[in-house]
């Protein structure tokens, strides 16, 4: 593994910590005050810089490894300038956001990182075709690459309406459920599971791996609309999307059973820390899978996406407890975090957080519907940040001063 991707995976780790500490500071401001900072505006920054500095940068680096071992070293100096430029995107919009919310330079940064991931999509795309072999694992990661792309649609519609001024309430929600969906459901979702198959799956059959992949991709399309349920809609099109939710549940069950058959290999080609961190990450993945089968019923639809907490909580599950998880024990396996005491203790701490966090936020969700308040749930939600926020601080202590 080339030195400059282990740096690069230090400064996701180190923007993961960032990330902790926005959220930390947006949790204080929720429980008490902090009048002289936006609240808006340093949750635009949170989430942008969530998607473009921590997530984005590990695939791009996990992918540039993963190539790298396919090519060799030229690799490294073709995709750094790629790399670098998205995280100047990522600083840019982290900066910029917290101060003028959507202005003129957020926006060009913005606008920026969607120019650099086309870039890297049309660079590494080329680059697959040119391998020799073919696997299921690079129909995973061009799904990824394409879904990136389809993505900034929503960004753009956006943007369009903003500029005309012709902004409605269910097409500025329709706009950005799409870029989310197909982000996270999208090009997160599949470069992991890409990255997944290639390392833990190689001695599946193909046509048992292709089965699964066609479940997923088939379905991601028109799953978006299980985020705009709310969206008139023919009934043919409803039908649809529960076929969707159920190919997705499908495919997983496929996946769960050639998992259990690779359970020897997989025991013995990974350590016990990352084994439980894909199972956190699994366990995660099918509690998201069960609420998006749930969110089919019109009633329930209607009840989720009507509390914010809930909302809140289900980008948390996916985010944190599917993505996150699997990134960090990915990046363990294939050596990129240094798994020492320090590391160890950071991780399990961190996961500790992310499952207190989700049990608040949901109990916090359904509470609501029943027009409940939680006893001090937004002091114990900021002291679960100020969890998340110790446990990525010690991992990041482990990695530059051990």
């Amino acid at each position: 593994m080339g030195l400059s991707l282990r740096r690069y995976s230090n400064i996701a780790i180190f923007n993961l910590l960032i990330i902790s500490l926005i959220g930390l500071v947006l949790r204080y401001k929720i429980a008490f005050s902090l009048p002289f900072i936006d609240q808006s505006h340093l949750l635009h920054g949170h989430s942008h810089f969530a998607f473009t500095g921590w997530i984005t940068h590990v695939l791009m680096v996990l992918l540039v490894a993963f190539m790298y071992a396919q090519k060799g070293a030229e690799v490294l100096k073709k995709y750094r300038w790629v790399i670098n430029a998205n995280l100047i995107t990522a600083y840019g919009m982290l900066i910029s956001f917290p101060l003028q919310g959507y202005g003129f330079i957020s926006i060009s940064f913005s606008t920026l990182s969607v120019v650099v991931s086309y870039v890297f999509v049309v660079m590494y795309w080329n680059d697959l075709n040119s391998l020799p072999q073919k696997k299921v694992s690079h129909w995973w990661i061009k799904a990824a690459l394409f879904f990136n792309v389809l993505s900034s649609a929503g960004t753009f519609f956006l943007a369009f309406m903003m500029i005309t001024k012709s902004m409605h309430q269910n097409w500025y929600l329709a706009s950005v459920y799409f870029y989310l969906h197909f982000q996270y459901n999208g090009w997160f979702l599949f470069a992991c599971f890409g990255l997944a198959t290639d390392k833990l799956f190689s001695n599946v059959q193909p046509v048992i791996l292709k089965k699964i992949f066609w479940l997923f991709a088939g379905a991601c399309i028109p799953a978006y609309l299980l985020s705009a349920l709310w969206l008139p809609m023919p009934e043919w099109l409803y039908i649809l999307v529960v076929l969707a939710a159920f190919s997705q549940v499908g495919g997983w069950i496929f996946f769960v059973q050639a998992a259990k058959k690779q359970l020897s290999f997989i025991r013995g080609y990974v350590n016990k820390t990352v084994q439980l961190l894909l199972v956190f990450s699994s366990i995660a993945f099918s509690i998201k899978l069960l609420l998006q089968l749930g969110s089919t019923i019109p009633s329930l639809s209607t009840l989720a996406f009507g509390f914010h907490p809930i909302v809140i909580g289900y980008l948390h599950l996916v985010l944190l407890g599917v993505i996150t998880l699997f990134l960090l024990g990915y990046m363990i396996m294939e050596k990129q975090i240094l798994l020492n005491a320090k590391a160890f203790a950071g991780i399990k701490i961190f996961t500790a957080g992310i499952i207190i966090n989700e049990i608040l936020l949901m109990s916090q969700g359904v509470a609501a519907i029943s027009n409940i308040n939680v006893p001090f749930i937004n002091e114990l939600l900021l002291t679960t940040a100020c969890v998340l926020f110790s446990g990525i601080t010690l991992l990041n202590v482990s990695q530059w001063y051990d």
